[in-house]
């Protein structure tokens, strides 16, 4: 899964018990839970508002912060938060000046690019989903990707038990049964041949949503700042102002259910989580709002012309 690809990563990158590493907090729990699995602490970081991902500025204020306790991290967990690319340029600068590896969880951006490079392969170590709801899946799995093959070498050593290379069976390190099957894999490989229909496919979605909600006031998309950033749109994410509509968060996402139409608001920030309450947080109040104000849209690859109808329907007349 790409829960154990980051859960090795971080093993990879040296994390042990007592250790601290930075992640974003605008995220699934996925992202975090292997940090705790290790026994380290956590360091929270909320997002900044053009991409919705990890604010470099307060990375680098958490970084000078624990160095004030002599405490360096020992990895940086930024997310491409529903597909769209984080500023990579500017958390691989803070990385390499404080000489922190970063691990991209890229589990929802396969086939985003930034700069025209893919996300995932910026860090020393990427991450991906395979997951039943990612863009192409193998009903469940995941990948650890890097450019260092003792990374790789060493993860599948760790995946499969981690069996000495003896003929009997010998372990002198603690091993884990995180290897994908030879059938999902199979799977796998078959649908990164349909990979690029699927990305079109998710921002045609993208962009027919745009077509009659752009021009609504309070209602803002999760965008591409600019023409470096090129986004899968793995799910369209909206904001809802209830001051100019009329209408929460909560109100769009009941009457939608009322019509049998699935949304669901976006991630809980971490820090916010009950589990993880005790961690460290830098925050600047905009997952908060994220949170308190998003809605992710229906985005399947399957919707029919008849769903998006229906979708279209529902959305303007609860709206308006």
């Amino acid at each position: 899964s790409g829960t154990a690809a980051l859960h090795l990563a971080l093993i990879l990158a040296g994390v042990h018990a007592g250790d601290y590493v930075i992640c974003q907090s605008m995220t699934f729990s996925a992202s975090a839970n292997p940090i705790a699995y290790l026994g380290a602490t956590p360091v929270f970081i909320d997002s900044e508002t053009s991409t919705w991902n990890m604010d470099p500025e307060l990375l680098e204020e958490a970084i000078l912060n624990l160095a004030k306790k002599s405490i360096k991290p020992k990895a940086i967990i930024p997310v491409h938060l529903y597909g769209m690319p984080a500023k990579m340029n500017e958390l691989i600068s803070i990385g390499e000046k404080y000489n922190v590896p970063i691990i991209e969880d890229a589990a929802e951006s396969l086939g985003s690019t930034f700069k025209s490079k893919a996300t995932g392969t910026y860090g020393s170590m990427g991450v991906l989903s395979f997951n039943g709801n990612k863009i192409i899946t193998t009903s469940g799995g995941g990948a650890l990707i890097s450019d260092d093959i003792s990374f790789i070498e060493k993860a599948q050593f760790l995946a499969t038990q981690a069996r000495d290379n003896a003929p009997h069976y010998q372990h002198s390190k603690i091993g884990y049964n995180y290897r994908m099957s030879n059938i999902l894999a199979g799977v796998g490989r078959g649908q990164m041949l349909v990979l690029e229909d699927r990305i079109l496919q998710r921002r045609r979605i993208n962009n027919w949503y745009r077509s009659f909600l752009s021009g609504i006031a309070g209602v803002n998309f999760q965008s591409e700042p600019n023409e470096e950033y090129y986004s899968n749109f793995w799910l369209t994410a909206i904001t809802i102002s209830p001051e100019l509509t009329g209408k929460t968060r909560e109100d769009i996402r009941m009457n939608l259910s009322a019509d049998n139409i699935e949304s669901r608001p976006l991630w809980k920030p971490m820090h916010l989580q009950p589990v993880f309450k005790k961690s460290p947080y830098f925050g600047n109040g905009v997952s908060d709002k994220l949170f308190e104000h998003g809605l992710c849209l229906p985005s399947g690859s399957n919707l029919t012309g008849v769903d998006q109808e229906r979708i279209k329907d529902s959305l303007l007349n609860i709206i308006n």
